[in-house]
């Protein structure tokens, strides 16, 4: 019998990537505290975070397999989470202007069954263009991406902000890179696709 996969998150954006895969699963609230460790680099931070989001659900759910996944932008050496409200998505947007951002998303499958869990960090730069406040205030009254880092959704009115993307997948940028989770679930015995 194939175990539970399980989403460790309330994200609706993460949600709607994993119901691609037409697998069942569940979905469960984590409870992580987000905040940075000291010195920490923006690919550990997203690392560690999305395998401690496995990890806090896994007592909830013996016999699973639990995705945990976490994204943290990186501008210049500084860390860029999510803005929370209108004021600080505008500072976000206003730093990032004419700028390159590395968004680094990180994806953990635990076995709760062994305890053992694979994280990869799937990386995403993004050019962004030379915007005016007038449009940073348009887009985010439009969107109000408050609970995405970098305040932009890139799958909607955040590509008025960016000239270029570049990735391995684009999924990962939206929240839940499925093709390393396609192959961490191949590695679990899983299939790639519900239909098969």
């Amino acid at each position: 019998m194939s175990p539970t996969l399980v989403l460790a998150s309330t994200s609706t954006y993460r949600r709607e990537l994993l119901a691609r895969l037409q697998l069942p699963f569940d979905v469960a609230r984590p409870d992580v505290d987000e905040t940075p460790l000291p010195g920490e680099r923006a690919e550990q931070t997203a690392l560690r975070l999305a395998e401690a989001k496995a990890r806090a659900v896994a007592p909830r759910f013996p016999g699973s397999l639990i995705i945990g996944s976490d994204q943290v932008a990186l501008l210049d050496g500084e860390q860029l989470g999510k803005p929370g409200h209108h004021a600080a998505a505008v500072a976000q947007l206003q730093k990032m202007r004419g700028r390159r951002v590395v968004f680094h998303t990180a994806l953990a499958l635990l076995d709760s069954r062994s305890g053992i869990a694979e994280v990869v960090d799937v990386p995403y730069e993004v050019q962004l263009r030379t915007y005016s406040d007038q449009l940073i205030e348009r887009y985010l009254r439009a969107e109000q991406p408050y609970d995405c880092a970098g305040s932009a959704k890139t799958e909607g009115l955040g590509v008025a902000l960016i000239e270029w993307m570049r990735g391995d997948d684009p999924s990962a940028l939206v929240g839940l890179p499925l093709m390393a989770l396609t192959t961490l679930l191949q590695r679990a015995g899983l299939p790639p696709l519900g239909v098969i």
